[in-house]
């Protein structure tokens, strides 16, 4: 299992979000920053961001 902690990229964030792959944390990610962030497109620096901080759990 992997996941993100969204606090690593906006701060004050307590969102997690976790997958089998890393793609399925990507799209687990995105679908996160459109609900709490308002974001309808997840720009190329922050899916760099995120997937860097993708952990093992």
């Amino acid at each position: 299992m992997k996941q993100f902690a969204c606090g690593t990229v906006v701060d004050g964030c307590d969102g997690v979000v976790t997958g089998e792959t890393d793609d399925e944390v990507l799209a687990a990610a995105a679908k996160h920053a459109a609900e709490a962030h308002g974001m309808s497109e997840v720009p190329d620096d922050v899916v760099a961001a995120i997937k860097a901080g993708i952990t093992e759990v």
